[in-house]
């Protein structure tokens, strides 16, 4: 599940293969831009932006992708098979002559101009990964709808960018509140907030390695396998600070944990009076 440190990760391998090379082939598998040219364009760097990538081009052009769910971007060398899907999942193909990048099940996939970016990406908040974060201006914006729950808040990218359903339950559990918490009704909101945010960016940013990139994310600091994570993914398991068993329901569509006694507030069978 792609997440701001692995869109960051994504970046960082697709800019390392392609910057500074010329294309010796493009090819966009989307009807509006499928005859689009991009062969001979230098490409200049590849820039994520929350959970979004932009590809900058010579001649003042981006190609915009976003990986949604199960997206991914691939690299493949000279004469290798590609491995990603079936091909009519591949979306773009992006072909130097030592690499091609080839992305798989992009569910955004658009060619603007650089000046353009913002149309794209500039309703985003700060990105927790980028160089424009800032913990109070991510801290106010949550502050902004008090009566939020903070599960939903910490997943709406015009807030902050970059987090997704992982540390949005592992978040919660560092704060001690259930998901369902309205934002205003964090013990003093003025001061969690921020702390949170900046607890957000230390794990994204602790999770850009190699062993997020094998799959290892980790919230815990813990190396014993099945300890990573508190509480994501560990539904009826013992919650690893207190032996509760961790809880699992539905917030907006999407699969959520809390431990029920180290995390208190509002849940689907302790509702808000």
């Amino acid at each position: 599940m792609p997440e701001g440190d692995s869109v960051h990760r994504a970046a960082a391998r697709l800019h390392t293969a392609l910057a500074g090379k010329p294309l010796t082939h493009a090819d966009l598998r989307v009807p509006r831009f499928a005859t689009a040219d991009l062969t001979g364009r230098t490409v200049l760097d590849v820039t994520p932006r929350g959970k979004h990538l932009l590809t900058r081009l010579e001649g003042g052009l981006t190609l915009h992708s976003h990986l949604g769910m199960d997206g991914a971007w691939y690299l493949f060398g000279p004469g290798e098979k590609w491995r990603g899907g079936p091909a009519h999942e591949i979306r773009a193909v992006l072909a130097t002559a030592g690499t091609t990048a080839v992305g798989y099940r992009l569910p955004v996939l658009e060619l603007l101009r650089t000046a353009d970016e913002d149309r794209a990406v500039g309703h985003l908040g700060p990105d927790l990964l980028g160089p424009d974060w800032d913990p109070a201006r991510a801290a106010a914006n949550l502050l902004a709808s008090p009566g939020r729950p903070l599960g939903e808040a910490l997943l709406d990218q015009r807030n902050l960018a970059g987090i997704g359903n992982i540390y949005k339950c592992e978040l919660c559990f560092l704060a001690q509140v259930t998901p369902w918490t309205p934002v205003g009704g964090l013990p003093d909101p003025q001061t969690t907030l921020p702390r949170l945010a900046s607890a957000a960016r230390r794990l994204l940013a602790a999770n850009t390695g190699a062993d997020a990139a094998a799959g290892r994310r980790n919230t815990t600091g813990s190396r014993r396998p099945g300890r990573e994570l508190f509480v994501y993914g560990r539904a009826h398991r013992p919650c690893l600070r207190c032996g509760t068993p961790v809880r699992e329901a539905s917030q907006d569509g999407r699969p959520t944990y809390w431990c029920p006694r180290c995390q208190s507030g509002p849940d689907p069978d302790r509702p808000t009076s």
